[in-house]
Formats: structure tokens, sequence, C-alpha cells
């Protein structure tokens, strides 16, 4: 078992890179007054991250393998806090996206490795408790980077968003990459396979499926949440902060996930989640497109979190039997198209939002979210050995 000093830093490098995810969510506004530009034009701050942070999921994976995991940590720990100083002194809309791939990209090295190293050092019967905490630790980053970045955007302006996470990233990426027991962790050093390893992945139709219905949930999410503290601001009058607080609940949704996970599973088994959760994110997201009060926003966030994380749960623990004899792979895939779904979202959504507004774009994620949990509950569940689903 690891020191808890070591699962502390990491944890806060975890929550750190969560909350990067959605920190220009409530600033798309004073973005968009700074540079003069849309708020779905500044919406590309948000795309921007989660292709880079989704895309080099893919190969830092054998990185983390050959020159050890912590070590590609905490240098990727430093490396934030080069996107976000360039963040800080950003002149335009477009420096602004170019400093966001860089954080995104130095990101990525982080999360998956840090599950993957739990995995190598954790006994099985406190694994789940670990990762777990962990959970709630991504969670928490989550929470903050909206509601937090809203606070400090409505009082000291955005740029003092990206000062605050530079130094956090400098702090815990030095705690990190200067551990001596991190400085003598030499990796395996291994090479080559991995190419094979993703055309194997592939090859698979059980995986296809679940990549691309992970895509699309990744998708029609963040494409409804990407957009809500705007919608707050515009329809409503509130205040950035306050609007930034509200969409946070959807965070607490997904902790009510966390703790509640042991209990559902036998209660209702994968199918039956699947279908709830679908049918909760639908009911949820139809109710801040009709009802016209803000009032309605902390229950429909509260269930339409706990309804996606619920999802995502069974989406995951699909994703780790997909392909058990490339498991790493499989998972650094599944991982990428969450993030390829984000972003093909928030662009698509930026679109509707400018020709049509945003309570029309909340029917269409509601519909959208339903079937697909629809269609997890029946073809990728009850289904899944006519798609030949592996087993240990």
């Amino acid at each position: 078992m690891p020191p808890a000093r070591s699962l502390r830093s990491l944890a806060i490098l975890y929550g750190g890179s969560s909350a990067m995810l959605r920190v220009c969510d409530p600033m798309l506004p004073a973005l968009g007054l700074e540079f003069g530009v849309t708020t779905g034009r500044a919406a590309f701050t948000v795309s921007a991250f989660a292709v880079a942070y989704g895309l080099l999921q893919l190969f830092f994976g054998p990185v983390g393998d050959r020159f050890g995991k912590r070590r590609v940590i905490g240098y990727c720990g430093i490396g934030c806090v080069v996107g976000n100083a360039l963040a800080l002194f950003a002149w335009s809309l477009d420096a602004l996206i170019v400093a966001r791939i860089v954080a995104g990209i130095t990101a990525a090295g982080m999360g998956p490795l840090m599950l993957a190293w739990i995995g190598d050092t954790v006994p099985y019967e406190q694994r789940q408790t670990v990762l777990a905490k962990f959970m709630v630790s991504s969670l928490t980053g989550l929470i903050a980077g909206q509601w937090l970045s809203g606070v400090v955007t409505d009082l000291f302006g955005w740029r003092t968003v990206f000062a605050v996470l530079a130094v956090l990233f400098c702090i815990g990426g030095l705690v990190v990459a200067c551990d001596p027991d991190v400085q003598r962790d030499k990796g395996s050093q291994a090479r080559g396979g991995y190419l094979d390893g993703l055309a194997q992945v592939l090859a698979i139709p059980w995986a296809r499926w679940i990549l691309l219905l992970t895509v699309c949930e990744g998708g029609f999410t963040f494409a409804a949440m990407a957009f809500m503290p705007s919608f707050l601001v515009r329809d409503y009058g509130l205040r950035l902060s306050v609007a930034a607080g509200l969409a946070a609940v959807y965070g607490v949704g997904g902790i009510g996930y966390a703790f509640l996970a042991r209990q559902l599973v036998p209660r209702l088994g994968e199918a039956g989640i699947a279908r709830w959760a679908g049918l909760a994110m639908a009911i949820s997201w139809l109710a801040v497109a009709v009802v016209h009060h803000w009032a309605v926003i902390i229950p429909a966030m509260l269930v339409a979190g706990l309804g996606f994380y619920s999802l995502h749960g069974v989406l995951q623990t699909n994703a780790t039997q997909m392909a058990p004899q490339a498991r790493g792979t499989a998972l650094g895939l599944f991982a990428s198209a969450m993030f390829a779904g984000i972003a093909l979202g928030v662009w698509s959504a930026s679109h509707v939002v400018d020709a049509g507004g945003y309570r029309p774009l909340f029917v269409v994620c509601a519909v959208a979210l339903g079937l697909l949990g629809q269609a997890v509950s029946w073809r990728l569940i009850r289904q899944r050995y006519a798609f030949a689903a592996p087993k240990d």
C-alpha cells in the first residue's frame, strides 16, 4: 500500500486536472466581452482543451510504462504551469485557445497514469476504496473548477483563475517530480507494440460499440453542461458566480453516485441502472428547457448528475471487459472516446446556441441522452454476448 503522502499529492493533481476541464464554462460571457466574440466562439476554449486531453491519453500510457508513471505525472503537472501561464497572459482568444491546448496536452499525462499506478501498487481488496477517493477528488475538482471559476471571475477577472491554477500545479508537480521514490522509479523500459494493441482492440465489434456510445455520451452531456452558466446569466439575469454554483450541483449528483454505487448495482443490475440513468437525464434536461424559473435548476442538475455518472459507471465497467488481453490500451481508447465526444459536442452545440438559443439545445440533449440510456441497457448490456463480449 503506497504512503498516504503519495496518494494526497497525486489526488491534488488529479483534482486540478479535472478542474481545468470546466474552468472556462462560467467565464464564457466574460471572454466574449473581452475579446469581442460570441459565446459560441468563446466556447472553443472548452473544446480545444478536451481535444488535446482526449487525444494525448492514447500516448501517455506507454510513456509512463517506459519512464515511470509517477515521474511522467510530476513532469506533466509542471507542464500544466506553462499552459495556465500562457492563458494568464493571453492577448487574444486565439492565444487563449492555444494555451488551453498546451494545458490539455500536459493534463492528459496525469489522470490515466494515476489510476494505472494505483492498480500497480494498491492491493486488490483495498483498490476500490482508493479509487473511490480519487473519484471524489476528480468530482470535487469539476465542481470547484466550475463554481470557483465563476466566483473568481466575478470578483477578480478571468485571468486570476489561471494564475491560481498555475500556482497549484507548480506546487503539486514539484512535490511529485522531486520525490526521491519517484526519481528511483525507472519504469519498465518497454518498447513497441502500442499500435498493434490499438488495432487489436478496434478489431473487436464489442469494443467499437462501447467506444461509439461513449463518444455520444460525452458529446450530448457536455454540450448541455458547457452552456448552462451562460444560459442562467442570459435568461435569468443571475450573477456569474451564482450561475456557476447552480451548475456545479451537477457534480454533487456524481458524488452521490460514488456513495450509492455499492447499493445500486445489486438492486438494479447494470441494465436497470443504464435505463434509469437515461430517463433521469432526459427528464432533467427537459425540465431545464421548458420550465421558466431558475429554481428548477437545482433538482434538475442534481438528478442529471446522478444519472450521468450512473450511466458512465456502467460504460466504464464494461470498457474494462471489452478487451481483457489489452486492457490498458482499451481504457486509453475509452478515455479518448469520451473527450473526443466532449469536443465534438461542444463545437456542435456552439453553432446551435448561436443560431437558435439555449433551450433547443437542451431539448436535443435530453432526447438523445434518454435514448442513449435505453441503448446501453438493451444492446450493450442485455445483448452484450451477441457482440462477442470477452470474459476474463
